[in-house]
């Protein structure tokens, strides 16, 4: 197979119909380390008759549930036995350092074994009662059909797992379409579908652009469910392009999160420092570039000076640089259009009346980070009002502003004031404000006293315009089932609605 071959039709790699090809990128040095297909809508068509033809022919979407559930939990092991070289891959595709890129696989395998256990765990389907020994009445579980999955450039391999986990134990046939910035983690997970025993057709790759490839695969007649994580813009399009043939549609979109201080989170020196630490957490892991990071600390304005100085001067410390290096803590963004993009936030927040307290600006070259990498320090605003677009607007960068209340419902108010609501966090010592703010907060998840876990067990979504629909936990699997009712009626007798 030649690097360029990257397109996985019916059980075959293959190049792009038109040849065209696209070169990948390592952000932390601006050097092309990889060449795959860049397909187009020819391709895309290719791959979901492909999927059409598997899911209507073949025998994936009858193969039972246990044979289904046993081909992830192999795909699991496949994927903690690679776990290094994966790990290395999406540290050099996205720039994260490796060990967040460890820590992505071991997530995307956990992702695998919970979607095994959860499908082989159910029942056959849900009897209803119809009043009657003469009537069976059950609703019963079936695959979707096909599913056109496409995937964002900050989590490329972990966010695929959501999405190709639930839809292969559910039976479904799909068509993955990875980010054209980062696809190469995708690839190397269809290879392992591939070598777990996976059936030709039921998964299908096409590496190229969303406004061809992706744009095919919401419009196209043959695809019955469409599931998307980026951008909001994007989203919008794709809900209209699935409106058209009436797709079921599942979307998580942008976020721009609240972190909310009080000071009694801050009475004891242990308390203060978990909250700084995880208030960096929340804003620089993988460089910002996180749809759920907590980008907007909300702060008590008592303690507000003593914890953003603090916050402040961990920020200034972090080791930014290439992230296969040892020690870094912090890789560049994943392209010069993302590292200019938030530059134009920072510029338009200071003009706007924002305080630099930490970074700002682009770091100087070393050792460990390249001239040419596109790299930003991670950057502390302090001042910063709602109407500012940098608090507004989802940056994708390593930036975090600062926001103060002084009473319970301010906090609630500025936490809510957003028209994304996909997760927020919580700091207090006050169980009964835990509870009370918590439930007030419009946002899909919400941490009390920490921030960025996520379960397998836990569903996924938000409010707003963050999306619809759910991953991961059990609704994570329905988005990818039809129910259907099945009425026996077990002592058929004429009806004679009419004479005769």
């Amino acid at each position: 197979m030649s690097a360029e071959e990257t397109i996985h039709v019916g059980g075959r790699w293959r190049a792009a119909l038109a040849g065209e090809t696209r070169e990948i990128v390592d952000p932390a040095d601006a050097t092309t380390f990889a060449v795959v297909a860049e397909g187009a809508e020819a391709d895309a068509d290719a791959a979901i008759t492909a999927a059409r033809r598997a899911f209507d022919e073949g025998p994936w979407p009858h193969t039972p549930v246990a044979e289904r559930a046993a081909l992830l939990r192999r795909t699991a092991v496949l994927l903690r036995r690679d776990r290094e070289a994966l790990g290395l891959l999406e540290s050099r595709d996205a720039g994260k350092t490796v060990e967040e890129g460890r820590v992505d696989v071991d997530c995307v395998a956990d992702a695998f074994d919970y979607f095994a256990d959860l499908a082989a765990g159910e029942s056959a389907g849900r009897v209803v009662d119809a009043g009657t020994d003469s009537v069976h009445s059950v609703v019963v579980y079936e695959p979707v059909g096909v599913c056109a999955l496409i995937t964002p450039w900050n989590y490329p391999l972990l966010q695929a797992s959501w999405k190709v986990a639930p839809a292969l134990v559910a039976g479904n046939t799909f068509v993955l379409k990875p980010s054209e910035i980062t696809p190469l983690t995708t690839i190397a997970l269809i290879r392992l579908l591939a070598e777990a025993g996976l059936p030709d057709g039921v998964a299908n790759l096409v590496t190229g652009p969303g406004h061809s490839v992706g744009a095919r695969f919401c419009e196209h007649p043959d695809v019955d469910l469409v599931s998307f994580t980026g951008g909001l813009h994007s989203g919008t399009k794709v809900a209209r392009s699935a409106a058209d043939t009436v797709k079921k549609v599942a979307l998580e979109l942008g976020g721009k999160n609240p972190n909310v201080v009080f000071a009694d989170a801050c009475a004891t020196e242990e308390g203060f420092d978990t909250a700084v630490d995880q208030a960096l957490n929340a804003a620089f892991i993988h460089s910002g570039q996180v749809c759920s990071a907590g980008s907007r600390l909300i702060v008590e304005e008592s303690v507000r000076e003593r914890f953003v100085a603090e916050l402040a001067r961990r920020a200034a410390r972090i080791r930014l640089g290439r992230g296969t290096e040892d020690g870094v803590e912090c890789g560049p963004l994943v392209s010069p259009q993302q590292l200019e993009k938030t530059e134009y936030y920072v510029d338009a927040a200071l003009a706007e009346g924002a305080v630099v307290r930490s970074g700002g600006r682009r770091p100087e070259p070393s050792a460990t980070r390249p001239a040419n990498g596109y790299f930003y320090e991670p950057t502390v605003l302090d001042q910063c009002e709602r109407t500012m677009r940098v608090v507004r607007e989802e940056v994708f960068g390593p930036v975090l502003t600062v926001e103060t209340f002084t009473t319970e419902d301010e906090a609630v108010a500025l936490a809510n004031d957003t028209e994304y609501g996909l997760a927020g966090g919580v700091w207090t010592s006050d169980a009964g404000r835990a509870r009370r703010v918590a439930g007030r907060l419009r946002h899909g998840t919400v941490w009390i006293n920490d921030f960025h876990p996520y379960l397998p067990q836990a569903e996924w979504g938000g409010f707003g315009k963050s999306g619809v629909g759910r991953e991961l936990g059990p609704s994570g699997l329905a988005e990818y089932r039809e129910a259907k009712h099945v009425y026996q009626n077990l002592d058929p007798k004429p009806v004679r609605w009419f004479a005769g």
